[in-house]
């Protein structure tokens, strides 16, 4: 089985604000987040640096063969720092570029971010409806961008809002892009009141779902997470396990269990098929981001084994 984390973040520095409220790395892998300090990366990472190279390393270890790394306005954009990375690590990596969503103007910038290299955009959705109004997905800028992508056969990698708030312009977006390639994250933010409402969207021939995050959305269950079990069980049956892809939302989920445990408990799972878990864990994103030559990584025993 080759595996691909649908969902992971890389940046060099966290230095941005969100919603008046500044997000700055500290140290032992704690950030200032929005007025109080949160353990953003394991304490090991002393430096603040969430580097592509560390995050190999637990690939390597973990048997994961690659990775798209999203992105989200909490890290700041990271445009620069990815695309070196992809370009350095071009059979590990898909990386997708981020605008200025929250501010006019960012169709030039989507438009510079694809001419040089990026073949995905992310947008972090539920961070668009802001205090001094919200901004639509189906804008004339937004809806600008999307034709564009479409025509450049570019991937959207996009984030909603809590329940349906933001599925009736996803559908609106579907029908008249409707071969613009869109993967929902967080799946639906299950656990949410509406969250089949997101993962219905992949009823379309060019949705899928992924889950990055999943584990943080069960962590008062923690693992081995058969309540997220229980919902991509309840999300195959909405949707079909085709449509479905694993993320891990490394590293901000690894604060709390291993890279590996991200997606080990799908495996040691017993109410899903060997060929159901081969479909969430790799070859759905394979596939749906057009991973080729992906890397066999043998599996390295611990000391403890």
């Amino acid at each position: 089985m080759k595996i691909i984390d649908a969902h992971a973040h890389l940046w060099l520095k966290q230095d941005t604000t969100v919603d008046g409220l500044p997000i700055r790395t500290l140290e032992n892998g704690r950030s200032l987040f929005m007025g109080e300090v949160r353990q953003m990366l394991p304490p090991f990472m002393t430096d603040g640096v969430n580097s592509a190279e560390v995050f190999l390393s637990n690939m390597d270890y973990a048997q994961v063969s690659a990775a798209v790394i999203t992105q989200e306005f909490i890290d700041g954009i990271q445009n620069d720092y990815l695309m070196e990375i992809a370009r350095r690590y071009p059979n590990r990596f898909l990386v997708c570029g981020m605008c200025e969503f929250r501010q006019p103007g960012f169709l030039t910038h989507a438009k510079e971010l694809l001419d040089g290299g990026f073949r995905a955009i992310k947008i972090p959705a539920q961070r668009l409806l802001l205090k001094e109004g919200r901004v639509w997905l189906t804008s004339d800028e937004m809806m600008q961008m999307f034709h564009l992508m479409e025509e450049r056969s570019a991937i959207l990698s996009i984030d909603l809002a809590d329940g349906d708030l933001q599925v009736g312009e996803m559908e609106e977006i579907i029908q008249e892009y409707p071969h613009l390639k869109i993967a929902i994250g967080h799946f639906g933010m299950v656990t949410r009141k509406g969250w089949q409402e997101q993962i219905k969207l992949a009823r379309h021939e060019n949705v899928c779902i992924e889950s990055g995050g999943i584990t943080w959305l069960f962590n008062d269950e923690f693992y081995p997470f058969h309540g997220a079990i229980r919902a991509i069980r309840k999300a195959a049956d909405l949707v079909g396990m085709d449509k479905l892809m694993w993320g891990s939302d490394y590293p901000r989920t690894i604060t709390a269990i291993t890279y590996r445990m991200s997606y080990d408990f799908v495996i040691k799972n017993r109410e899903l098929t060997d060929k159901e878990k081969s479909l969430f864990l790799g070859e759905n994103a394979r596939q749906f981001y057009g991973f080729t030559d992906l890397v066999e990584l043998p599996y390295v025993k611990n000391m403890s084994e």
